[in-house]
């Protein structure tokens, strides 16, 4: 067995955890809307038509906001086609996954089963086939009282009382030549500061999100958010990162290791930031949207071209194993540690789409393994994230060489005392032991050790054996201000713990 040990001290405080981290992401994509979310017939629809059975376990995820429409879908869409009568609602072609749209399922829709998940709205707005003059439309029909063209007409669709969203995306993956619409950064830098103004003067109180780049591997990586910050940098509130990452060529071990990658990116964009408000000598400190991220096996997917035009088609509705989810879990990690500057992050998506939660038409919806780290974290990561600085065994990669074991974050809530330790260990093979200094935290127990590992690390759920892979508690023990665990291989593990350090009355 190997050996790691990091302390636990409130004094070594990042920054208060943002709750709205903990989101999620639907999309007019496949199955993540159409026999995901909506089921109008189903057995366990609601009088909406929302699946009350996904609508719980949305909520026992732990789902605190949720981005819509998109994603690619929404820079060829027209939100005007998914309010009013259903019966009337056009039928149009989405251009980014080549489905049929219906539009059954829309504004009203999402906002109310908003409500009833009790979420808050993010909403994106289209800047590739359309833009400003369509996106103060949006906010006016959704935040303004009446009185107004779009507020009546939303009043007159049977929502009185204004939305109040707050968060919108200004457009999506507009550094991609995929995306409809694609625009150079200055294009899209100065079209975003526009429409950020309009907005804000419609509505001071808006929260916007400037597109980053799609993935830190685009070639445009860096230029393309210094360029398009230099044009709205003081018109916006965040910009955006997306990640995916996947096994490949069955080196398990580099992807065990790939949120390093992740943290270099997420790094990377904070100094991109941070250059940018240097020279435009700016008072405010940009924060991040982490609005997609996960484990997808994009080489699964054929791509779009290749797709038959289909309403609500079987797409991208990965299967996750044990692997896939310990390593969710170091992506959570990841995300806490850098709780000062990450404000918002969306697990992409919700329902069928590389997701945590599937389902089928008319049938049963069950927890994927990556259900479980996140909803652990979404539940017990509260008030500050503490840095850890773990001193652990180095495992060799072939894509990230020398890689630490053990990958952990830290929370810890002072108006209750509540600490929460999630750890990986990175190991494939071999257990870790943890011994946790607890010295600066009075008053210490153990509550609880929950871990999700496996003797089969390819285990997955399915709708036939929903529950093969869960979390399991594990022993551990605390003596002498010192906390001592064992982390199995391959295994995300949950510590929690009552302690007395709370805020001063």
């Amino acid at each position: 067995m190997h050996t790691a040990r990091l302390t636990l001290d409130p004094a070594f405080r990042i920054g208060s955890i943002d709750r709205r981290l903990f989101g999620s992401f639907v999309e007019h994509m496949g199955r993540c809307v159409y026999t995901g979310i909506f089921e109008p017939g189903h057995p366990r629809a609601d009088d909406l038509g929302f699946r009350q059975d996904v609508l719980e376990l949305a909520g026992e995820l732990g789902v605190t906001v949720v981005r819509y429409p998109g994603g690619n879908f929404v820079s060829n869409y027209r939100w005007e086609d998914g309010v009013g009568p259903r019966e009337s609602r056009p039928t149009r072609l989405d251009l980014a996954w080549r489905s049929i749209e219906s539009n059954q399922f829309g504004l009203g829709e999402y906002m109310a089963w908003i409500r009833r998940l009790g979420a808050e709205p993010m909403l994106a707005v289209n800047l590739g086939t359309r833009g400003l003059a369509e996106a103060v439309d949006l906010l006016e029909y959704c935040n303004f009282p009446g009185g107004t063209e779009m507020s009546d007409r939303r009043i007159k669709n049977g929502d009185p009382d204004p939305y109040g969203v707050k968060l919108w995306c200004l457009g999506n993956e507009m550094d991609g030549p995929w995306q409809i619409g694609h625009q150079t950064p200055m294009e899209y830098g100065r079209k975003a500061a526009e429409t950020a103004r309009a907005m804000r003067r419609l509505d001071p109180s808006v929260e916007l999100v400037a597109c980053g780049s799609s993935n830190r591997q685009m070639p445009t990586f860096g230029s393309w958010e210094a360029t398009v910050l230099e044009q709205c940098y003081d018109q916006v509130d965040y910009v955006s990162m997306h990640a995916y990452y996947q096994e490949r060529d069955g080196d398990a071990d580099s992807f065990l290791a790939s949120a390093v990658d992740m943290d270099a990116f997420i790094e990377d964009v904070i100094a991109t930031a941070d250059h940018v408000r240097a020279v435009n000598r700016s008072g405010k400190r940009l924060r991040i949207s982490f609005d997609e991220w996960n484990v997808w096996y994009a080489d699964r997917f054929p791509g779009e071209a290749g797709l038959d035009w289909a309403q609500a088609p079987r797409l991208i509705e990965d299967e996750y194993n044990v692997l896939d989810a310990v390593v969710v879990g170091t992506y959570l990690i990841s995300l806490i540690g850098h709780a000062d500057r990450v404000a918002i992050g969306c697990q992409a998506q919700l329902a069928n789409i590389i997701a945590p939660i599937r389902t089928e038409p008319g049938g049963p919806a069950w927890r994927q393994s990556i259900f479980h780290p996140f909803a652990a974290a979404a539940r017990l990561a509260r008030g500050d994230a503490l840095r850890v600085e773990p001193e652990s065994p180095l495992l060799e990669t072939a894509k990230y060489g020398p890689v630490p074991a053990l990958t952990a974050a830290a929370s810890l809530d002072a108006e209750t005392g509540g600490a929460a330790l999630f750890a990986v260990n990175r190991d494939r093979t071999t257990p870790l032991e943890l011994t946790v200094d607890l010295r600066a935290l009075p008053g210490a127990t153990l509550r609880s050790h929950v871990l999700l590992a496996d003797d089969d690390q390819r285990a997955t759920n399915n709708q036939h054996n929903p529950d093969r892979v869960v979390p399991r508690t594990a022993a551990g023990r605390v003596e002498d201000g010192r906390l001592t665990v064992t982390l199995p291989p391959a295994s995300w593990n949950v510590v929690e713990l009552s302690t007395d350090a709370r805020s001063p009355a």
